[in-house]
């Protein structure tokens, strides 16, 4: 998942301009659409093969897997059974956790 940044906000007019709401409200919307897709990506369930890897996503990424074998905590994530657990990325390998 890529960084989500806050987004840099125009500074205020004295008086209303229609023109800066405007410009206030795509801004926030554009942010907001950002936030949601991501947190939509992580509250997926997913298979472990669908998993991208462990090195590409980075330390600490987080997604819910459907089918693995394992699920004591900290253990490498394999696919081919039925637990649903939540896992990590270790920057390696997902682990159970």
């Amino acid at each position: 998942m890529s960084n989500i940044a806050a987004p840099r906000l125009p500074n205020s007019t004295v008086e209303y301009d229609q023109n800066y709401i405007n410009e206030l409200t795509n801004i926030l919307r554009l942010y907001f659409n950002q936030i949601d897709s991501a947190v939509n990506r992580l509250s997926t369930p997913v298979t472990v093969d669908q998993l991208s890897s462990a090195v590409v996503s980075g330390v600490g990424a987080r997604r819910f897997v459907i089918d693995s074998s394992v699920s004591t905590f900290g253990t490498t994530v394999a696919g081919g059974g039925s637990n649903k657990v939540p896992v990590y990325s270790d920057g390696t390998n997902w682990k159970v956790g």
